[in-house]
């Protein structure tokens, strides 16, 4: 007497399960179409715009970020090193060469889902274009580090994984078709745990 019914309840309860854990597994899996890799350095211009695609429009009300409009800002985001290898909060990194031209840059690190680290209140979290530290040829070298580096440091004390966000502000590169010429930062390893 009761069967069917059953079977019409776990028909649909594996029926709405399965599309709702599909829904979230795509939002997660990526930001949208369109991206743009320069080096270990991923950016999605489209993301930002009118024309964005679903995955991108449906990822940005997930995440109930405020994204940059076209002439605004660019965001980038690394997740490797220069040589492929993800970037482990276990090591250091140097972070060095020029950014793109912008008005203004920012430089942080999040957690491989995107949460924003936080170190303390008594270390460096970001570093940014005004507060950087350059040589005499406009160059920086950033430290990403868990243990204090002289000079610019970004402190990176989290378990596991994590990426770096370089966001530009008032760029040409946002409306720029040239996005492959540009040059980006180098993302290189100086060591592990005590090394």
């Amino acid at each position: 007497m009761f069967r069917v019914p059953l079977l019409v309840a776990l028909a649909l309860i594996v029926a709405f399960a399965g599309g709702i854990a599909s829904a979230l597994w795509a939002l997660k899996a990526t930001v949208g179409f369109g991206s743009i890799a320069i080096g270990p350095w991923v950016a999605f211009p489209e993301a930002q715009t009118v024309t964005a695609d679903p995955y991108a429009k449906a990822h940005r009300a997930r995440a109930g970020e405020l994204l940059y409009g076209g002439a605004e800002g660019l965001m980038f985001t690394a997740a490797t090193d220069d040589s492929g290898a993800r970037l482990s909060a276990a090591c250091s990194y140097h972070i060095s060469g020029i950014t793109p031209p912008a008005r203004f840059w920012t430089l942080y690190a999040t957690t491989s889902d995107g949460a924003t680290l936080r170190p303390g209140p008594e270390v460096p979290s970001a570093i940014n274009s005004w507060t950087v530290l350059r040589g005499a040829d406009s160059r920086f070298v950033i430290h990403a580090s868990p243990a204090a580096q002289p000079g610019n440091w970004l402190a990176i004390r989290h378990m596991g994984n994590f990426q770096l966000v370089l966001t530009l502000l008032d760029t040409p590169t946002a409306g720029s078709s040239g996005l492959i010429d540009l040059a980006m930062p180098k993302i290189v390893k100086t060591g592990c745990g005590d090394a």
